[in-house]
């Protein structure tokens, strides 16, 4: 099963072992395999350099040797269970059988079928018990052919190293005190040895009651055979433990868990028996017989999990049960498994400390963040801070690092959703590119004239300038197209009203001097709001012009039959279309989610919440509303009064379907579906396109109707909008955006809509890769049952990837990043990255803040209130011609009012982190990064990443991703390196 599943998630056996030939044969007979088995066995994780990041073995502690076993310990169990086991005038015994046991067994069996009286006792030895439990099936011996299986296992195993068999002996009374079955306990789980015997049901520990009973004078003696320096209370206490585990294992769960009072009046029994043998002195037996210990009802409980410090083994463990199809890591860690990580796990606890340090205020002071005034507000122990780290090698993006401070399990990296501010930009650009990517290819082959035709046509600004730029330039390649539209300019005035998300917005722009008409480029380096605004409207007017309802028909005359025409088949075809869209989006969600996701991507806006919900959940009774309302929106932002009205005028107003989606600022058909599917949770693409038809007629039927034409055109753009939002989000998902929707609103592009860091970092990834999609890799190697045979070692072999956007558009942004760092908002990273020659090693990226209000708007459009109940900075970067990644800092809730940190603040303690990341940044003579301990095949290794260069020039990856045409732009001096110096590693060329 295992191999079966981590094939589908790309791996493949590497290695694997056999049966001998005779091991096989016996095997085919029925026989248990022949082989040392492990006593302890458990998830061992190891990082790229081979050391252990995390081991657990179960059972947890053993005894490592016989002679390490107390002898009062052996005797007890030997009187017990098998008291010829270690009989030294008998040198080579089978230790499968003890003959007068069996016989007595055999007797009182055939008593038992005649009739009479009999007390069948056991006729297993500890060599055969140890089969039993181990193999047999439930762990019974049911009927003689298993019983006999045992007997010939057991023997072959106790032969294995030649005809005298003490050793061998020996060898089975220390895996059976190590591995003997005793219940399960909750807290704790399947309980097996002694040793954890002791610590779950007595919370005792096997190394202490051993130097108890080593004592001399535990054994009597001493003077008139009595300790006096020695509590024997405690002795008699800890052996009485011993005996109890040795008693119980017969019925474990009946002594342990159900009848205790009878194991404790066994136990006393034991004692009185034993000490009448003279396997243990009276004294011990005295102390033995006045102890009463007792047992636990639920284990005791551990040290609290340091969340920081295991979440990268967490996140490897849990990606480790989706691989094997396991969903307990209780099953998990009892694998007998060692798995090779991509983590280098020194950087990692550099990073991990280093984190956690900042959210201590003396060291915030001494590394000299508040002297730039980025922490000389709010408690720094407040902020939560985030790093991932990855390294693209041979076809694959390796997890390096994935760091954060937040004490608790969730992984900030990958489980959150964060306003991450103007990295949406990045997003947006992206977009931007593969549109005119996109006109390049279906007109750069027309002529002049019709060049000329498509830009009078006028259909959307994007084709408009492209038709233009190519009917007047001479070199179309490409790769100059995307360096023009760069150039483009917009203005970053702040004083226009802009119709979007179904009304009327204004934005501002960090810094006030940003106002003026600029380049994108300028723009993108130093995070211009407004232009990024206006970018995001010509983007959705491009997807506008590509609907069925274009630009023309939407303001041709209302009496145009070409207009009704484009109605018709809208209302008609189209609506299938995207309601199947929505469809698609909901179906693999588990229905009780469904609600969830759907309001997941909503604006809080009262109105708009509430006019949803209540289309959702007619039936909703004033509290239930409230409760939502409140959830959704927080406890003190909205008066009751408000919601309460809100609530009177839904039912009042008794609005159809298109109306309702338009108030709640959602396609009418995806508020119907929610609530099908709310109602009909199991029903399929064909009864919901059948239960749609009167809707999708309702949802635009309006929009024939012509006494009102202006408020149609609003509408038609409204849902034309959000139709347009529906195309965006799949060019963003398609480049690993993490959510179901976006905010069909032109604020998106500065970050309305949220992400998350890994999801950014993925997208640098691809445009580090020249528009490759890599897959990210945690795990690389598994082996296991390491020195048995069934020793599985498994490789990951899958190096395929996706195609996801065309070179020139990643050589383009790659570029524009680099000037960010060097020009722009993250200029504090610039040359942050030295090397010993002089050179550096080139950062780019893009910076982002969020400020995330709620803000309580007047009906003249007043703010009323405006409150910051999260603050975000985060830079998304690529380092040289392989690492990439982002750094984010976080405060949630109210309390972020008291912060005014900005992007810089990530950017500066990346800058910090050099020196921790720079000895994995030059390692570039095993880049594959696989431990020592692992084979590593040659494709794990790359060239060398950075050369020096002209004195002057920075220190740049010699490599195709930047070439020396991207260097003369970028630099504006001498282009090719020098190749003639030393490579700064050995060796490499």
């Amino acid at each position: 099963d295992f191999t079966a599943s981590l094939k589908n998630h790309g791996f493949q056996i590497e290695s694997q072992a056999r049966f001998s030939p005779k091991m096989f044969e016996l095997a085919q007979k029925g026989i248990y395999p022949t082989y040392p088995e492990k006593t302890q066995a458990g998830l061992v994780l190891l990082d790229t350099r081979g050391q252990s990041m995390f081991t657990v073995n179960y059972p947890l502690k053993v005894f490592p040797a016989f002679d390490s076993i107390p002898p009062q310990i052996v005797k007890t169990l030997l009187f017990i269970e098998n008291k010829s086991l270690l009989d030294t005038v008998a040198p080579y015994q089978n230790p499968s059988v003890e003959w007068s046991r069996m016989a007595k067994a055999v007797v009182e069996l055939i008593k038992q079928k005649l009739g009479k009286d009999g007390n069948v006792a056991g006729g297993s030895t500890l060599a055969t018990q140890l089969e039993k439990y181990k193999h047999s099936e439930e762990g019974r011996t049911i009927g003689p052919q298993e019983k006999y299986r045992q007997m010939i296992s057991a023997s072959l195993r106790a032969y294995q190293n030649g005809e005298k068999t003490l050793e061998a002996r020996k060898k089975i009374l220390l895996e059976y005190v190590n591995t003997v079955p005793l219940a399960a306990l909750p807290g704790y789980g399947e309980v097996n040895g002694l040793s954890d015997g002791l610590l779950a049901w007595y919370g005792a520990s096997a190394d202490t009651i051993g130097k108890l009973l080593r004592s001399p004078k535990s054994s009597g003696a001493g003077k008139n055979g009595i300790d006096t320096g020695l509590n024997m209370a405690e002795v008699g206490k800890g052996y009485r433990q011993v005996l109890n585990l040795f008693i119980a294992h017969r019925r474990p769960t009946s002594y342990l868990l159900l009848h205790r009072d009878a194991l404790k009046s066994i136990g006393e029994n034991y004692a009185q028996i034993l000490g009448r043998s003279g396997v243990i002195t009276p004294q011990l037996r005295d102390a033995a017989l006045k102890a009463d210990p007792e047992l636990f009802r639920r284990a005791a409980a551990f040290m609290p999990a340091a969340f920081v410090e295991r979440k990268h083994v967490n996140s490897v463990r849990n990606s480790l049960g989706t691989m094997l199809g396991l969903t307990s890591l209780y099953d998990l860690d009892r694998l007998d498994l060692t798995v090779g990580t991509t983590l280098d796990g020194q950087i990692q606890k550099d990073v991990v400390k280093f984190l956690r340090n900042l959210s201590n205020k003396h060291f915030v002071d001494s590394s000299g963040l508040n002297a730039f005034r980025m922490l000389d507000k709010g408690d720094p122990s407040k902020i939560i801070y985030s790093f991932t780290l990855y390294e693209s090698v041979a076809g694959r993006n390796l997890l390096r690092v994935q760091a954060d401070n937040y004490d608790q399990p969730l992984n900030i990296n990958e489980g959150v959703k964060l306003d991450l501010g103007s990295t949406a930009k990045l997003r947006t650009l992206v977009n931007y590119l593969e549109i005119i990517t996109t006109i390049h290819g279906e007109i750069r082959n027309k002529t002049i004239p019709e060049l000329k035709q498509i830009e009078a046509k006028g259909i959307d600004p994007l084709t408009t300038w492209s038709a233009g730029y190519l009917a007047t330039t001479k070199d179309t390649t490409l790769l100059t197209m995307l360096d023009a539209a760069m150039e483009r300019q917009y203005s970053g005035n702040t004083s226009e009203q802009f119709f979007t998300g179904g009304g009327m917005h204004t934005f501002v722009n960090f810094e006030k001097d940003e106002g003026g008409i600029q380049t994108v480029k300028m723009a993108f380096r130093r995070s211009v709001n407004l232009v990024f605004i206006r970018l995001m409207r010509d983007i959705v007017y491009y997807y506008m012009g590509q609907a069925p309802i274009s630009k023309a028909m939407l303001f041709d005359s209302s009496e145009s039959d070409q207009r009704k025409v484009y109605l018709s088949k809208f209302a008609e075809k189209e609506g299938q279309v995207f309601l199947g869209r929505f469809y698609r989006k909901y179906r693999t969600i588990p229905p009780e989610k469904i609600m969830e996701t759907f309001f997941h991507s909503f604006r809080p806006a009262p109105r708009r919440l509430a006019t949803a919900y209540l289309t959702l959940i007619p039936n909703a009774n004033a509290e239930e509303y409230r409760s939502f309302m409140r959830e959704q929106l927080g406890d003190s932002l909205y008066p009751t009064k408000i919601l309460d009205q809100l609530y009177t005028n839904h039912f009042k107003e008794k609005l159809g379907l298109a109306d309702l989606g338009y108030i709640a600022g959602v396609h009418p058909l995806e508020l119907w579906l929610v609530g099908y599917l709310h109602e009909h949770p199991d029903a399929n693409w064909t009864q919901v396109k059948v239960a749609s038809r009167d809707q999708i007629q309702e949802t635009y039927q309006w929009l024939f109707k012509t006494r009102h034409k202006n408020a149609q055109d609003s509408r038609i753009k409204s849902i034309m909008e959000m139709e347009a939002f529906l195309d965006i989000h799949r060019a963003w998902q398609r480049l690993g955006y993490p959510f179901g929707s976006l905010v069909p609103s032109y604020a998106t592009a500065i970050g309305c809509s949220a992400d998350r860091p890994n999801s950014l970092a993925e997208l640098v990834g691809i445009l580090l890769n020249d528009g490759n999609h890599y897959g990210s890799v945690l795990i690389d190697r598994l082996r296991f049952a390491n020195g048995t045979p069934y020793e599985t070692n498994f490789l990951r072999s899958d190096t395929t990837y996706k195609k996801l956007l065309a070179p020139e558009i990643c050589k383009t942004l790659r570029l524009a990043m680099l000037d960010i760092v060097e020009h722009g908002t993250a200029v504090r990273g610039y040359k942050a990255f030295p090397l010993k020659n002089g050179g550096y090693i080139p950062l780019g990226g893009k910076t982002g803040t969020g400020d995330q209000r709620f803000e309580t708007v007047g009906k003249d459009g007043q703010v009323l209130e405006s409150r910051t109940v999260n603050r975000t900075a985060t830079f998304v970067f690529f380092l040289g011609d392989r690492f990439f990644g982002t750094l984010t800092c976080h405060v949630h809730g109210d309390v972020a009012k008291e912060y005014g940190f900005t992007s810089s603040l990530p950017v500066q303690i990346l800058k910090m982190l050099q020196p921790s990341l720079m000895p994995l940044i030059l390692k570039a003579n095993n880049s594959s990064g696989r431990p020592a301990n692992f084979p590593i095949d040659s494709s794990g290794l790359t060239s060398g990443a950075f050369r020096n260069g002209n004195a002057n020039l920075l220190q740049i990856p010699f490599s195709p991703i930047l070439n020396p045409h991207d260097l003369s732009n970028l630099l504006r001096g001498p282009a090719i390196p020098d190749t003639s110096s030393p490579s700064i590693f050995s060796g490499d060329d």
